[in-house]
């Protein structure tokens, strides 16, 4: 090989040095903690998934164009996970006799979808996934909201910075088939042309509904629900399921004060095919980085794709892990200095054994303080701006004097106080 390999990362993804790595511990652990207690169960599934369970119920898009997917060496047509609906759905097919519904679980894997790189979209990203199965009321349908509600709320996010758009696909069915005169089907290719609509000119859309029968007396009618709140919304088709449901959620909304949080908005479709009911994405209302940033929904006949007349309702949405940092980012949500813990560095001089330091950050370990022995040989002058530079908080000096007295030098790198300890006192106040 005679031209030098590339250093940079396969287009679309990333290489996260230890300070990234810091960053999304940080925000992932906070996810985590908030799931948890709201009684989330984390679970996870493989990489690779058959490619048919992505066409049957995530689209022909996602499927055929957006995957990257491949023949294995026993010529199963196979998919790098785009998505983790699908896989969950068929976690929950496979041992839905041994579960115990309602199911709350969540995950965090990661995710490749061969599309083009931009703002808040890569090709590798990580995704948050949260899901409810076995509840077929509106209950569930509110518990993911708050629970994404309450995620970005743990970062110090208030209702200035973001917005839930929720809107409910069986209501739209209704309403345009209202509207339109269409059947199921003519309302699904209305959905998928609506749900393109803050993305192509004024003209293209108008040019598409028309294309699908529809008159400018009706596009002006499904013009008017995008200003309309949900009261006056569910009264075009007030014996709906779908109004039915919305009404439901928005009073209790309005009754736990998360209204706040949450606007109706009939433009919300959710393009994959699965959605059913409920369906919702949570905006950030920053103009500079004004999108939707996750979302999710009801997906009701999603178990039934594995198993024959199974009825598990389930609900969830997911959320990447690129739009959550541009959020932070944006509202300055991230701390300045992540993680406050003790981090020591034992310095090291020619006239003490390397032993006695490799004991002495052994016995710091042990105490559960995080500590390293400074690798090489350099001037102490050195040892402490390498300190400085990795985030220790504090450095250990023990010289040959030091040594045959017993004990060491302490210095806080933040208060720059410096103070000589035994080895059991510097551990008391290093806890301390």
């Amino acid at each position: 090989m005679s031209e030098k390999l590339s250093t940079s990362p396969y287009k679309g993804t990333r290489d996260f040095y230890p300070r990234e790595m810091q960053l999304r511990n940080w925000f992932f652990g906070v996810i985590r903690e908030v799931l948890e207690n709201s009684a989330f169960d984390e679970y996870n599934g493989p990489m690779l998934e058959s490619l048919d369970i992505y066409a049957a119920k995530s689209g022909e898009e996602l499927a055929c164009e957006q995957t990257y997917n491949f023949f294995d060496r026993g010529e199963r047509h196979l998919a790098i996970r785009p998505e983790m609906t699908p896989t969950v759905a068929r976690m929950v097919a496979a041992k839905m006799g041994e579960l115990n519904f309602p199911l709350r679980w969540f995950s965090i894997p990661n995710m490749y979808r061969y599309e083009r790189p931009q703002r808040g979209r890569l090709r590798e990203f990580w995704q948050i996934n949260v899901d409810i199965f076995g509840c077929d009321t509106y209950e569930a349908d509110l518990e993911c909201i708050i629970s994404a509600i309450n995620i970005l709320r743990a970062y110090g996010a208030d209702e200035s910075m973001f917005t839930v758009h929720i809107n409910n696909r069986r209501f739209f069915n209704d309403v345009i088939s209202a509207i339109a005169g269409t059947d199921a089907e003519g309302s699904r290719k209305v959905s998928k042309v609506i749900d393109r609509k803050n993305k192509i000119p004024r003209n293209a859309y108008e040019n598409e509904l028309i294309e699908l029968g529809l008159s400018e007396e009706q596009i002006e009618r499904i013009d008017a629900l995008y200003t309309m709140g949900v009261e006056e919304a569910t009264d075009i088709c007030p014996d709906s399921q779908g109004a039915q449901e919305l009404r439901q959620l928005f009073e209790m909304l309005k009754k736990t004060g998360l209204d706040r949080y949450c606007i109706f908005d009939f433009g919300i479709i959710r393009g994959l095919d699965y959605y059913t009911g409920t369906v919702f994405e949570v905006f950030d209302n920053a103009p500079e980085n004004n999108r939707a940033m996750f979302g999710g929904g009801r997906y009701d006949n999603l178990v039934g794709l594995y198993v024959k007349n199974a009825k598990i309702s389930g609900v969830g949405y997911g959320m990447g892990d690129v739009t959550l940092e541009n959020f932070l980012f944006t509202h300055n949500l991230v701390p300045e200095k992540l993680g406050s813990g003790v981090k020591v560095l034992v310095t090291r001089f020619n006239d003490v054994p390397y032993e006695n330091y490799i004991q002495l950050a052994e016995s710091l370990r042990a105490a559960g303080i995080t500590s390293s022995v400074y690798l090489g040989s350099k001037k102490f002058g050195k040892q402490i701006d390498f300190a400085v530079k990795e985030d220790y908080t504090h450095v250990i000096t023990m010289g040959g004097d030091e040594l045959a007295r017993g004990v060491v030098r302490l210095k806080d790198l933040n208060t720059r106080e410096e103070q000589e300890l035994s080895v059991d006192a510097v551990i008391d106040a290093l806890k301390a």
